[in-house]
């Protein structure tokens, strides 16, 4: 049997924007998202690719199919505000303990018995959601399968609300930028973006990804950009595909400025974008920049799994 176990809003924002080739909501059993909340609240607004719960004729909650939860990645259920797994004192009765329980959690507690993964209530649900992220709530209820192919993903969040990283498409879409209040960028590819070409709130580090590229040498540069940026707003590391380059300067910056190891950076950055992959010649300099920020070696290579 699985668990339940809340989510943030950071990781199902983060779930919802990955991509491999295409988008990867137009996966079947990628993502399956259960709105708990009123008809009424469904109908209004609700996250993209989300399906209402439905209810039999006298009121119970009913499990989707089977086999479609059996073999689901991610499985998040949220309502309008659950904060919460257990708010309940442990003195209280049962009863009282399930009038109090969010809808959310006593609905995922009704499906774990059905996945593999736990299935994750959305901490916050609807409300908070989508105060940090208004532009993923729609009234649309059916998507064919060629648009979900076709939607424009953001970049996913590494810090919340302060450090995004993504590609260079996604660096040059005006409503993205406003969206995410994007004040700032951090270009690491060989191609100069469009929308901040000059100024102090822009860094192009030209770059080629390729086995003998320098990035080593732009670590500090990078990492005091992106702290002196973050005091006014957003900041967007970007490459060509948002895989190698970026993820390399932003495992490099999370070292220099929030005490991670290299090992701590690389696993938080590849669960921010699942398919983050830099090359061997820059794991190599993120080793050597570990090493010189800490005055030792913390990671050892074999433990990165690459």
């Amino acid at each position: 049997m699985a668990r339940v176990a809340l989510c943030q809003p950071r990781r199902l924002y983060n779930i919802l924007n990955q991509y491999r080739r295409f988008p990867r909501l137009s996966e079947p059993n990628y993502l399956c998202l259960l709105d708990a909340r009123t008809q009424r609240e469904y109908y209004e607004s609700h996250i993209i690719t989300a399906r209402r719960i439905e209810q039999s004729p006298t009121g119970e909650y009913l499990v989707p199919d089977y086999e479609e939860l059996r073999c689901v990645r991610y499985c998040v259920v949220y309502d309008n505000d659950t904060s919460s797994l257990d708010c309940c004192d442990n003195g209280k009765k049962e009863e009282e303990k399930d009038a109090e329980e969010g809808t959310a959690v006593r609905y995922a507690r009704s499906l774990e018995w059905f996945t593999r993964n736990p299935v994750l209530v959305l901490r916050g649900g609807y409300k908070h959601f989508s105060a940090c992220y208004h532009f993923l709530g729609t009234q649309k209820l059916f998507w064919m399968p060629q648009e979900l192919d076709n939607l424009q993903l953001y970049p996913v969040e590494i810090l919340e609300g302060k450090l995004y990283m993504g590609n260079f498409k996604q660096a040059c879409d005006k409503k993205i930028q406003k969206d995410l209040k994007i004040k700032a960028q951090v270009n690491i590819s060989e191609e100069p973006a469009t929308l901040f070409a000059e100024g102090d709130n822009y860094l192009h580090i030209s770059v080629p990804d390729a086995i003998e590229a320098d990035l080593f040498s732009s670590f500090a540069t990078i990492s005091h950009f992106i702290d002196a940026q973050l005091e006014h707003g957003a900041v967007l590391v970007f490459s060509k595909l948002g895989i190698s380059r970026s993820s390399t300067a932003t495992m490099a910056y999370l070292i220099h400025s929030h005490q991670f190891s290299l090992r701590k950076a690389w696993y938080y950055v590849l669960e921010c974008k699942t398919n983050v992959i830099p090359h061997r010649g820059f794991v190599k300099q993120l080793l050597d920049w570990e090493t010189k920020v800490y005055g030792m070696t913390l990671t050892d290579f074999s433990a990165l799994n690459y």
